[in-house]
């Protein structure tokens, strides 16, 4: 650490020192300054990605890649270390105020980014490596079948040789969660059966039994070479009988010794769930908070804020209740909803079937009027996916994954069917918006695709910005006639009723220290949400301290900021110019968000007082 404390040091004296100031700085050395910036990002950026095999796959890129990233502690602490530097080199030899506006943008999330991940390691243990929401038990597979393409021979042994890096890989996982043990660091005991029921639905199948099935892992693998160009039936041959080798001696042991470790954890485990249990778990959940939104908020402000918004939407769902005409009070109202079969598809494959073709559809519908709302467009590819029965049990709802930069690989819309219930008909036009066009899929597909900006710009990410984009991308739509169905309209404000409902279960269990009982009732009294609904969206809070707080408080920020500028501009003011704004930076923080438009709504009205 003293390594460490001398290197903080030295980035602390870069910042006293600060900057040349130049008054008015010739075009030339502003371009030259600029040009030096960028050439920092890009470079740490690809230095950086270099270092994680797994990220440089992600990419597109074909390097290491038979080798999984080093999770180790001693790994992580090179890390930091090496930020620290790339924070003081930053400072010192790059002037801030000969830079053009997107270059300052640039260094001020540099800057951001550095000094959160400096402040957060001394929080680097709070968090559960195996959980029933992410962990590398149910990524390594999501990662292999979605990322790792077989384009020949070569790519189908990097294939074989990372199931046989999975035991390596597990061994310095396992490390990781033994060390968050030994300082009283487990997660609730729920979490360990969901869990353990994830990693047998990995090794269920050839070649791990015989069930007469094929386990995910192989008939991925057995697909991507049955379509090689490149290998006679031989050379299939041998590529599977590898694969099969490296499943039963290295993978089914590596998740073997996963279970044996969830039983042991279990044993220790209490039924406490929120972060206040933690050491010094108040301060961390506070630094939680801020991380997630971007902002200088306190739990407590949090919590205010979701009570403010849940009565609010309330008052909005009755107006609905009205017009639908339903005679009863709320919770009627939520009962009806959640027990009406008119609102959910059969959980059968028929049903799975129609519930994907008609989101298909609501998406054709959205893409079809992008020009009235949006200049830029992304053009990568959109599909639709069903959750891998692998991850079904513990995965949301709904979720996005990213394209490939290369365009080698599609966004998806990937939608959980493993009970229909999870996915009621009055939802899915706000679900697909959020998601897909224009939420998710929207945003970060355009963000890859920006020319101009660094590529930590275009490939990173922060939560209030990224979930706030997409939760705006359900509210503007009704300004412009979609959700005509009332019942469409009432799954728009009960999934913005979801958002404002975590803001006060988040808050209430790591900061109030509600129970997971208290929470799932508190959820019951104010949402219509279903029990496995409710079931997943509590366990999702208590494994992920303060990450669902992000999204209401994005949401607000970005329409708070089109309102402004609306009252600014008057008539000048055009929607698309501002959705340009919002999304052609990246996913920017909160507050340079703020910045950012109002430094264009005053380039707006002295363009106007020019003429």
């Amino acid at each position: 650490m003293l390594i460490l404390t001398r290197l903080l040091a030295a980035c602390a004296a870069a910042c006293l020192a600060g900057v040349l100031s130049v008054a008015a700085p010739p075009d030339l050395l502003v371009q030259a300054e600029t040009a030096k910036a960028n050439a920092f990002f890009e470079r740490v950026f690809n230095e950086n990605a270099a270092r994680s095999p797994m990220l440089m796959t992600q990419l597109g890129i074909k390097q290491d890649y038979d080798k999984w990233d080093d999770i180790s502690d001693a790994r992580a602490l090179e890390d930091l270390l090496i930020g620290v530097q790339q924070l003081a080199e930053l400072k010192r030899t790059v002037n801030f105020d000969l830079l053009d506006d997107q270059a300052r943008v640039s260094y001020r999330m540099f800057v951001k980014d550095a000094e959160r991940a400096i402040e957060g390691w001394k929080w680097r243990d709070h968090t559960y490596p195996l959980n029933q929401m992410s962990g590398m038990h149910a990524e390594i597979p999501a990662f292999l079948i979605n990322y790792h393409r077989v384009d020949n021979v070569a790519d189908a042994r990097a294939y074989v040789a990372r199931l046989r890096g999975i035991g390596p890989l597990f061994d310095q996982l396992a490390a990781n969660v033994r060390r968050r043990a030994d300082r009283g660091i487990l997660p609730p005991r729920f979490v360990f059966g969901l869990v353990s029921d994830s990693v047998r639905e990995v090794l269920r199948g050839e070649p791990f039994d015989a069930s007469g099935t094929k386990s995910v892992l192989l008939a991925d693998l057995e697909g991507k070479v049955a379509a090689l160009p490149d290998a006679d039936p031989a050379a299939k041959r041998q590529l599977l009988a590898d694969a099969r080798a490296a499943l039963t001696d290295t993978v089914q042991p590596a998740y073997g010794k996963l279970l044996a470790l969830l039983e042991e954890q279990r044993r220790n485990a209490t039924d406490d769930d929120g972060a206040w249990k933690l050491p010094e778990g108040a301060e961390y959940y506070a630094f939680a908070v801020r991380s997630a939104t971007t902002t200088t908020m306190t739990p407590e402000q949090v919590h205010r804020l979701g009570l403010s918004e849940v009565a609010r939407i309330h008052r909005e769902m009755h107006a609905i209740m009205d017009r639908v005409g339903f005679k009863g009070d709320l919770q009627a109202f939520f009962k009806f909803i959640r027990e009406d079969p008119q609102f959910y598809y059969p959980t059968t494959p028929e049903g799975k079937a129609a519930y994907l073709q008609r989101v298909t559809e609501i998406i054709d519908r959205m893409r079809a009027r992008l020009d009235e709302f949006f200049i830029t467009k992304p053009k990568a590819a959109l599909v639709v996916k069903p959750v891998e029965p692998f991850r079904e049990q513990g995965s949301a709802a709904a979720f996005y994954e990213q394209p490939a930069p290369d365009g080698s690989r599609p966004g998806a819309y990937y939608v959980n069917t493993v009970d229909m219930r999870g996915v009621p008909i009055f939802e899915m036009e706000t679900l697909a918006h959020h998601e897909a066009i224009p939420g998710h899929h929207m945003q970060i597909a355009i963000a890859q695709e920006l020319t101009g900006i660094p590529k930590f710009r275009k490939y990173g990410g922060n939560t209030a910005y990224v979930e706030g984009w997409a939760l705006y991308a359900e509210y503007f739509p009704k300004e412009f006639g979609f959700y005509e169905d009332p019942y469409q309209d009432f799954g728009r404000l009960y999934d913005e009723l979801l958002r404002a409902v975590r803001l006060v279960v988040d808050t209430g269990l790591h900061a109030q220290h509600w129970t997971r009982e208290q929470t799932m009732e508190y959820f019951r009294r104010n949402t219509p949400n279903p029990e496995r609904d409710i079931f997943t969206e509590t366990n999702r809070y208590i494994v992920w301290p303060g990450q669902a707080t992000a999204y209401k408080i994005g949401q607000l920020k970005i329409l708070e900021l089109r309102e402004r500028t609306k009252r600014e501009l008057g008539a000048r003011f055009d929607l698309r110019e501002y959705h340009d704004l919002v999304l052609k930076d990246g996913a920017v923080p909160l507050d340079i968000l703020e910045e950012n438009v109002q430094a264009w709504i005053a380039r707006k009205q002295a363009g106007a007082a020019g003429r």
